[in-house]
């Protein structure tokens, strides 16, 4: 036997759900119970009521973690702000300082991910490396010459690559594992060739896990 719950979409966010919940949407019926016994060619020391009851339990087990699960693609911010390879780094920090943000996925032309500029490489193209100091920082914004300045002025040459990527229908449960484990705030979001759909940032996942308390 099938059963089709008609609205998935609006279990996400239940808290509880009981047999009549179940019964509701999949009424399972003796017939049923002696088909499906009937099927499996073997014998099974179990009551029909018994059956009925473990099938049931574990309908509510299965729709309470599906309606646990939220996707990537429920949080993520559809219209992003990217960059080219090949466009100058000041146009990258333009882009960070104007809309706010701490990283830029890189496309190309086909608009698929081939990496990410973020703050730190921004900072340490402007010959202010990883592991600086506030008082660094503070001596080259008045002038003071540091060493070990990077040559690259291109995006390009400051892009970390290959980039850690998600997909649209990934759990943020996982994504938050991953933004732990790496030390990252955010990931860009891919179709199965890479190209880009959105990006979800740790605080998008804040957001969706205060939602659901």
């Amino acid at each position: 036997m099938i059963c089709v719950i008609s609205k998935p979409g609006c279990l996400r966010h239940n808290k509880f759900v009981d047999i009549d919940d179940v019964n509701k949407y999949c009424n399972i019926t003796d017939e049923d119970i002696r088909a499906a016994l009937s099927g499996m060619k073997t014998y099974i020391d179990v009551t029909e009521e018994d059956l009925r009851k473990i099938y049931e339990m574990a309908l509510i087990h299965a729709w309470k973690r599906l309606a646990a699960k939220i996707p990537v693609s429920d949080v993520m911010t559809k219209d992003v702000i990217t960059i080219k390879k090949d466009d100058d780094f000041h146009e990258a920090a333009r882009l960070l300082s104007e809309h706010n943000i701490s990283g830029l996925p890189v496309i190309d032309e086909d608009e698929i991910v081939i990496g990410v500029v973020s703050e730190a490489d921004i900072l340490s193209a402007a010959g202010i490396k990883r592991g600086r100091t506030l008082i660094d920082i503070l001596r080259h914004l008045l002038g003071e010459p540091l060493p070990e300045r990077s040559g690259g002025r291109k995006v390009r040459d400051i892009m970390t690559s290959p980039v850690i990527t998600t997909t649209a229908d990934a759990d943020i449960k996982d994504v938050a594992v991953i933004f732990d484990e790496k030390k990252i705030k955010r990931l860009p979001v891919v179709d199965n060739q890479n190209r880009l759909l959105g990006i979800v940032s740790r605080a998008d996942l804040i957001s969706a896990f205060s939602r659901a308390q």
